[in-house]
């Protein structure tokens, strides 16, 4: 494994390359025009060998956040020759929005892409799907649950990403888990732990210790569930993190942590060269 100080050496060489994302519109809905915001390497032609793609969903648990938040992780793939997404989709504070409309969005998001994925350069078969916290749930949530199509969705296009990178995600919505007390008895149709199958996408998940919203015991139950069914599941634990550490500028170098490990597991799965 590489060490983190290697991996820093390899973060700074990029730190000089931003470019600001290409917006492109995946959805209007009741004229609420929601985005994609696009990253890719100034080297990258999409009308050469179409690339693995990410598209990451932001934490504020389905009432707030932006997708300013993934920039940095978005800057990076995009830089090691992925197409880096960070999406836009209705949350309370601004569209009145349900946890049910958050993943309703997710799965339209991951649709429009494949769609599009050869005017995007994208490979439709290597779309990973991302996000942290509720976002970490979007992204789950499209993986797993079979329900909450948009109805103007081609359901002919699969929203299934073909990996997952969860950074401490809401999966359990149960009783006794984050945002049963909003979903009650409906929450079988959105809780990811809860509509886990075989064939689900290689998963790895990043959580701290000290997380008090998701609990160690819960990602551990997820790892061990998606394991009996046969899917690769790797989470990384890290010591007196909170929920959040992974973000730039928090203190335990959770950022270059997560992202070093990211990146080996990108290419585990042939995705990204290893450096």
């Amino acid at each position: 494994m590489r060490s983190i100080f290697g991996f820093l050496a390899l973060f700074l060489s990029y730190a000089l390359w931003a470019d600001d994302p290409v917006l492109q519109t995946y959805k209007d809905v009741g004229g609420h025009k929601l985005n994609l915001h696009i990253f890719r390497s100034p080297a990258h032609s999409p009308t050469k060998e179409p690339k693995p793609a990410i598209v990451f969903f932001f934490g504020g648990g389905w009432v707030g956040g932006t997708p300013t938040q993934f920039y940095p992780q978005c800057e990076h793939l995009a830089k090691r020759g992925m197409v880096a997404i960070s999406a836009e989709y209705r949350v309370k504070s601004s569209h009145k929005a349900t946890p049910f409309d958050c993943v309703e969005d997710g799965k339209s998001a991951l649709r429009w892409i494949r769609t599009h994925a050869k005017k995007l350069g994208v490979d439709p078969n290597r779309i990973a799907a991302g996000g942290g916290s509720a976002g970490g749930h979007v992204a789950a949530a499209v993986a797993t649950v079979p329900a909450l199509d948009a109805p103007g969705d081609d359901l002919s296009v699969s929203c299934l990403p073909d990996a997952l990178i969860l950074f401490n995600p809401v999966y359990d919505n149960g009783p006794g888990g984050f945002g049963y007390a909003k979903l009650k008895d409906r929450y079988r149709e959105i809780s990811p732990i809860h509509n886990l199958r075989e064939g689900m996408p290689p998963t790895i998940v990043f959580l701290g210790d000290q997380d008090k919203l998701i609990p160690v015991p819960t990602a551990e139950k997820f790892r061990d569930e998606m394991r009996k069914l046969g899917n690769r599941s790797e989470l990384f634990v890290y010591p007196g993190q909170a929920h959040g550490f992974f973000n730039p500028g928090k203190p335990g170098n959770g950022y270059l942590q997560t992202l070093a490990e990211m990146d080996r597991f990108l290419v585990s799965l042939g995705w990204i060269k290893p450096v």
